[in-house]
Parts: structure tokens; sequence; C-alpha cells
């Protein structure tokens, strides 16, 4: 198995340990993101000692989110609570370079707002007020409203994750997801990387649009969520 492709299997640890270490804090033993820039963490191993590890990360009213394999069982002090399962899926297909970029906006801090107020209507996923300096995020505004937008959230060695694909319920059907997808998956081709990404079993309608577009099922992985035992019981 090639480096790259153990990289895959442990997309948020990879991230946290390398290209976005500078957006994460922890040890050897356990990383996670600030919690403005996004929920995940993940550990060097599934160990009493990285599972402590990550314990002391946390403050008793926080919840993270890891990904596993096949489930993790956690240790007494924190409760570990299966979320779903997420098929991580990657580009098998290029896309045409010529793809429409007419009224498409990069986006920053000053449309954090309009970002968040569109994820609170769309509910995409995890998107915090810093989530945007994971990477590239490229919008469509119509009148001033942000009507969609798309991004790159977790970087790893060869390959970039796509997230936070939402579009409001009044322009769905346009083909607008797919358009701002095919653009960031050009950026990311142009750079020499590949483009995967994380959706949730269950969603079948974005399953579809994915593998329309060129992606393919990957691996399923485990989502759970964890948070300090205690806090459960206060």
């Amino acid at each position: 198995m090639s480096s790259i492709t153990t990289d895959l299997d442990r997309p948020i640890w990879t991230a946290l340990t390398t290209r976005q270490a500078h957006l994460s804090h922890g040890d050897a033993l356990a990383r996670r993101f600030h919690p403005d820039v996004a929920p995940f963490a993940a550990m060097s191993s599934e160990t009493p000692d990285a599972w402590r590890a990550l314990h002391a990360l946390l403050r008793p009213e926080e919840q993270v989110v890891i990904q596993s394999p096949d489930g993790a069982a956690g240790i007494d002090a924190l409760q570990v609570k299966r979320v779903g399962t997420i098929h991580q899926m990657i580009e098998t297909r290029r896309v045409d370079e010529r793809t429409d970029d007419r009224d498409v906006l990069a986006l920053g801090s000053a449309d954090v707002d309009d970002m968040l107020a569109l994820v609170q209507r769309t509910r995409p996923g995890p998107f915090a007020k810093r989530t945007h300096e994971m990477g590239r995020y490229i919008g469509i505004r119509e009148q001033g409203e942000l009507i969609a937008m798309a991004g790159e959230r977790m970087a790893i060695d060869g390959y970039v994750e796509i997230s936070a694909v939402c579009v409001d319920e009044r322009w769905r059907g346009r083909g607008l997801a797919a358009r701002l997808m095919n653009l960031l998956r050009r950026d990311i081709a142009l750079r020499g990387e590949t483009a995967f990404l994380h959706v949730f079993s269950h969603n079948e309608s974005a399953i579809g649009l994915y593998e329309r577009l060129g992606f393919e099922l990957r691996h399923a992985f485990v989502l759970a969520q964890v948070s300090h035992a205690d806090a459960q019981n206060a």
C-alpha cells in the first residue's frame, strides 16, 4: 500500500499533522482542529494513551468528531456516540477545463456571516467561522445574497477534499452545485492534485450527483461524536 493510500485511509490525522497542522493543536498521540475551524479530531492509534490525550484536548462541554474504519470503543472518561456511516469518494474522471466561471466569486473573511447563514439554511455539514481558512471557497450571489457555495476542506499530499457544497433551495435544479464543484476540481487538478469528498451513506441524492460528476466510492467509515462522559451525566 502506498503512503498516499494510507493517508486517504486516515485523512483527518494526516491533515492535522501535515498541511493543516497550523490550524490544529495537540501532540503526537491526539490532535484536533481549532473549534472555530472544524469539529474534527484524530489519534495516532486507538490506544488508551491516545484516548487519554484526546480527552485532555476537550473542555467538559465540548464535542469532537472522529472517523474510524470500524467504530471506536473509547475509554470510561469519554462517551463515544456513533453518528453514522460516511462514504469517502474520489475523483476518477477529470473535469472539462472550460467549466463556466461566470458570476463565481472568491469567498473569504468578509463573507463569513453570509456563508454561515447559507449553511444554516442548507445544512451541508460542519462549518464554522474559520472553516474558510482550510482552503479555497467560492460562491454565487444573486442580488447580493449568497445562494450557493463550495470549498476545499482537508488537504493531504496529493489530495484535496471538496466540502460545504450547498445551494439555497430556491435556486436548486440549475446545476449550481455541479458548476462550483467542477471549478474547484479544475483548480485542484491544475495544482497536480486529486479531489475527494465525504458524504453520509444515506444521502442518495448527493451520492448520485457525485457519481455523475465522476466520483467513485473508495471507502466507508464510521463517524463518531466524542465528548466527556461526565458531561453527559451532569
